[in-house]
């Protein structure tokens, strides 16, 4: 599998935000403001995974072979390129941006990623793509495993039945006809569930993650947390001027 860089901005060299958390916890929104209030890249690697799901699905590969997952993923092209609400995602340079939010694919991306042959291999593409700095990266092991010295860790969580409803909103506004809300939230619950316990690499907030739990906050007060959370950890990280390498 490869993946392409998107190009950097100018602004924020060096700097790594990390974002962290359940499904639907609002980490896309999250990292997408940060980006745009700091100049920042925004690289959504969730997407990466639905990308790859999505690949195995047209395949009809079972989603429990490793093995077979493993070699596709060799001969599998993935790129992320900038857009104006969200990034483009490029499976073999077919456009998939609206394809890959399917709850279908959703589902089967968090089946895919329990394999650590997969998350070797989605981890090693995430560290190329923000190895120079400048990014806000979210997804479910950012803090912990791809960038454990990122300059700012959030892990941003909510009520499960608070997730269900906002990913039932956000499927309708999207044009789909989203399943009930009862239904969403059992799928996840069953993915926190596979998230938090799956043997590599398991969904959990970094020793130095800042906890923002989003439950009773409007979408305004979610971002201007955030963005007080990053403002705070890069002026003391101003005070030292040390650089954060990731390993």
């Amino acid at each position: 599998m490869t993946a392409e860089p998107m190009r950097k901005p100018d602004s924020g060299a060096g700097i790594i935000v990390a974002i962290d958390g359940p499904a639907g916890a609002g980490k896309s929104t999250i990292a997408r403001e940060l980006a745009r209030h700091f100049g920042l890249l925004n690289l959504e690697t969730g997407a990466m995974y639905r990308a790859f799901a999505l690949r195995a699905l047209r395949k009809g590969l079972p989603l429990d072979r490793a093995g077979a997952l493993e070699t596709l993923a060799a001969e599998t092209s993935i790129r992320l390129e900038p857009g104006d609400e969200e990034n483009r995602v490029l499976l073999d340079g077919e456009d998939v941006t609206g394809l890959i939010r399917n709850p279908m694919v959703t589902d089967a991306a968090s089946r895919v990623s329990v394999f650590p042959a997969i998350r070797a291999w989605m981890v090693s593409l995430q560290q190329q793509l923000g190895a120079q700095g400048g990014v806000v990266m979210e997804g479910r092991d950012i803090g912990t495993v791809v960038f454990p010295h990122a300059n700012v860790k959030i892990f941003l969580d909510a009520a499960p039945e608070v997730r269900g409803q906002r990913r039932y909103q956000q499927l309708g506004r999207n044009g789909a006809m989203p399943p009930p809300a009862d239904e969403i939230v059992r799928d996840l619950r069953a993915r926190d569930d596979r998230d938090r316990n799956r043997a590599d690499s398991p969904l959990k907030p970094a020793a130095d993650a800042v906890l923002l739990d989003s439950t009773n906050l409007s979408l305004d007060e979610v971002v201007a947390a955030a963005v007080q959370i990053v403002a705070r950890r890069l002026a003391a990280a101003d005070s030292t001027s040390a650089p954060v390498t990731p390993k």
